[in-house]
């Protein structure tokens, strides 16, 4: 077990709280056949990213707001699957509520359908898209869901499952955990991961005192 400490915990939704990869892969699949592009490309680029990004980099010569408004509301729509990941339940329920927050690539509504879908609490605060000029790998997302809990990045752990979001992470100054629910441990060393575990499953909660938490880590495959 390895121990860590730290002031707050900055989650990603899809892939670390939720499982949400089967609708995904339908969705982005419908969408890369109606436009001509390899379903398997398509979908590894929108994971862990805002969907106008992978549509301006697919199609960027097509009215953004219009594609990104159908691709939401299929994603809004296809809630088939979506459930809570292994663990993520008990750990959100063992944290202090003023220590953790969600930093997702989702609308807000996105996330929020997601949430209730998979039975999981909705943080009164939380950073989406829809909060941010720049999406992950740029920093903003995880300064933002630092500065909403009041503590310093540095004293920060995020979770994350894709590289851009590890890499949004480290720039952002934080520390990462990465899990392995979608891409391989290669990819997960390679973007900047400092730990990488299982899953919400794998990290207990052994204190919290003054603001300062204290987790165990089972590290046990790397």
């Amino acid at each position: 077990m390895t121990a860590i400490s730290c002031r707050g915990i900055l989650f990603d939704l899809d892939g670390v709280l939720i499982d949400s990869t089967p609708a995904v892969t339908r969705v982005w699949s419908r969408w890369a056949g109606q436009h001509g592009f390899s379903p398997e490309e398509v979908v590894k680029k929108a994971h862990g990213r805002p969907s106008l990004a992978t549509i301006k980099e697919f199609l960027p010569d097509a009215d953004y707001e219009i594609e990104n408004q159908k691709v939401e509301q299929s994603e809004i729509a296809d809630l088939e699957g979506v459930v809570a990941l292994p663990g993520a339940r008990e750990l959100l329920r063992a944290l202090p509520q003023n220590c953790w927050t969600i930093v997702t690539s989702c609308t807000r509504q996105l996330a929020e359908v997601r949430l209730r879908a998979a039975g999981l609490s909705i943080p009164e605060r939380l950073v989406t898209c829809c909060d941010v000029e720049n999406g992950k790998p740029h920093p903003e997302p995880y300064l933002k869901g630092a500065a909403l809990l009041g503590v310093p990045a540095a004293n920060c752990v995020v979770m994350e499952d894709v590289p851009a979001g590890i890499r949004s992470g480290k720039a952002a100054g934080t520390r990462v955990i990465a899990v392995r629910t979608t891409t391989s441990d290669e990819e997960l060393k390679s973007a900047g991961a400092d730990w990488i575990v299982e899953g919400c499953k794998s990290i207990a909660l052994v204190a919290s005192h003054d603001g300062q938490l204290k987790l165990e880590l089972d590290e046990s495959r790397w």
